[in-house]
């Protein structure tokens, strides 16, 4: 017969330890911006450096493609660190006991 995974414990929301989390979030996705405008500089600085003059599109292409996928992935891998700093992922795993059997 199946066993059930059990209901899992409601805890107490910890808000100070969410509130810090989430501030520690957005001041590094603010230097992550700054992180990410400078890297499109630099590569439109190394796309300029043949000496041909650059149209528009692979100005703008260049800035999404390289300025969003650093946000992007950053913003995500910032994201996994938050829920393990503000307790989610040990509401989600419950307890070791039922995996066990």
């Amino acid at each position: 017969m199946p066993r059930h995974d059990p209901v899992p414990h409601r805890r107490q929301a910890d808000y100070e330890r969410a509130a810090i989390a989430w501030a520690r979030y957005k001041r590094m996705m603010k230097w992550m911006v700054l992180v990410a405008a400078a890297a499109a500089a630099l590569a439109l600085l190394y796309l300029r450096e043949p000496g041909e003059p650059m149209r528009l599109h692979l100005v703008v292409a260049t800035i999404a493609g390289v300025g969003l996928t650093i946000l992007v992935g950053t913003g995500l891998m910032g994201l996994v660190f938050l829920s393990n700093r503000t307790g989610h992922d040990e509401a989600a795993g419950g307890t070791d006991d039922h995996r066990r059997r």
